[in-house]
C-alpha cells in the first residue's frame, strides 16, 4: 500500500517514516513538509540518511492508499477534506478528531486503540489515534473499570518527556529551563481528562509533570475500589484483558530493580507495560503504565491501527523489542 506522511519533519513524522519504511506491506511514497520541501529528509532526521528521501510540498501530494497526518493541533482539520480526496485511508495523529473533541455521533473517525476498539477499527477509513497520555491511562484503567473495581474519581499522575512537546522549540522546552526540571505544568484541567473519561468510562483528575527525559511517558493512576481487593485480583483482571494483545505486557515481578513499568526500556517500541500495587487494606489500587510517547503513543499506535483496519497482522512492522541497558 502506497503511504505518505504529512508533517514528516516533526518527531512523530520521523517515527512514521521509520516505521512505514520497515513495514512489509507499506511502501513509503512521500515525506511531506511545507517548511522543508525540496530539502533532504536526513537534514532533519539523520537516523534516516540511508533512505535517500527528499521532502515534498503539500501541493505535490500524490494519490496514495494511506496518508498519515502528523500535524499540529488545528492543522489536520484544515487539510483533512483535501487529503481524503487523495487517499483511501487517513490516519490522524493530532488532537483534532479524537474522542473528547469530535462530536459523539456522525464522525467518520474511529479511535485508534486496537486493544479496546478493534471491532470498530475493522474496515475503517478514518482513524484518530489518542494522545500518548490518554493511551497509557486508558489502557491501565479500562480493564479495572469494566471489572467494576472503580468507585468515584480516578487520579492520574503523568510524567512526560520533552519530545512530547514537539520539534518546534518554545520558552518552556528550552534546555536551560527544562534540562534538570520536574515542572508541573498541568496541575488541573488537562484536555486529556475528557478523552480518558470517554474512552475508559471513568472520571479522571489528571496532573502532568515535565521530566528531564527525551522520550517516554509514565502514568500512575490511583483508584478507589468499591470494596477491598488484592493485588492478585487486579493482576488477574489485567492479564485476562490483554492475554491476546501483542503490545500490552502486564508486569508482575516481585523481585529485581525494575519492578514497575519504566519507559527507559520502551524507547522505539510499540509496547505498553502495565503494573499494579494495592494498599495493605485493599482500599487503593495503584496502576502504573509506561510507553514510548512517539511510538505507541503516536506513530506506532497509528501503524498498529492501520494494520487492524486493513486486516493485516496487528504487529506487522512493529516487532522491535527495545534495548537494555538504555
Amino acid at each position: 500500500m502506497k503511504t505518505s506522511v504529512l508533517g514528516a519533519a516533526g518527531y512523530t513524522g520521523g517515527e512514521l517514516l521509520r516505521l512505514v519504511h520497515a513495514h512489509p506491506e507499506l511502501e513509503l511514497a512521500q515525506a511531506v513538509s511545507r517548511r522543508y520541501a525540496g530539502r533532504p529528509v536526513a537534514e532533519v532526521h539523520p537516523n534516516l540518511q540511508h533512505l535517500g528521501l527528499t521532502f515534498r510540498s503539500p501541493q505535490e501530494l500524490d494519490r496514495v492508499d494511506t496518508v498519515f497526518l502528523a500535524l499540529p493541533a488545528g492543522a489536520s482539520a484544515e487539510v483533512e477534506a483535501e487529503v481524503a480526496e487523495r487517499a483511501g485511508t487517513v490516519v490522524d495523529l493530532s488532537p483534532d478528531f479524537r474522542a473528547g473533541a469530535r462530536s459523539a455521533s456522525g464522525s467518520p473517525y474511529r479511535t485508534g486503540l486496537p486493544e479496546l476498539f478493534a471491532d470498530e477499527l475493522a474496515g475503517a477509513e478514518r482513524i484518530s489515534v489518542p494522545g500518548c497520555t490518554a493511551t497509557a491511562a486508558v489502557l491501565a484503567l479500562a480493564p479495572v473499570q469494566r471489572a467494576g473495581l472503580v468507585a468515584g474519581d480516578v487520579v492520574v499522575d503523568a510524567r512526560a518527556s520533552s519530545s512530547g512537546s514537539g520539534a518546534e522549540p518554545t520558552a518552556s522546552s528550552h534546555h536551560a529551563e527544562r534540562g534538570h526540571a520536574f515542572r508541573v505544568y498541568r496541575p488541573a484541567g488537562h484536555r486529556h481528562e475528557a478523552e480518558i473519561a470517554q474512552l475508559a468510562g471513568v472520571r479522571a483528575r489528571m496532573t502532568v509533570t515535565a521530566v528531564p527525559a527525551v522520550r517516554g511517558l509514565q502514568v500512575i493512576c490511583h483508584v478507589t475500589p468499591p470494596e477491598p481487593v488484592t493485588r492478585r485480583d487486579v493482576l488477574r483482571v489485567l492479564q485476562r484483558a490483554y492475554r491476546d494483545s501483542p503490545f500490552v505486557r502486564v508486569i508482575a515481578r516481585g523481585r529485581g530493580v525494575h519492578r514497575m513499568p519504566d519507559p527507559q526500556f520502551l524507547g522505539g517500541t510499540n509496547f505498553t507495560d502495565i503494573g499494579c500495587a494495592v494498599d495493605e487494606d485493599g482500599r487503593r489500587i495503584v496502576l502504573v503504565a509506561a510507553l514510548d510517547n512517539l511510538v505507541k503513543g503516536a506513530a506506532g499506535g497509528g501503524v498498529q491501527s492501520l494494520n487492524v483496519a486493513r486486516g493485516l497482522p496487528e504487529d506487522a512492522g512493529l516487532d522491535f523489542p527495545g534495548l537494555h541497558p538504555a
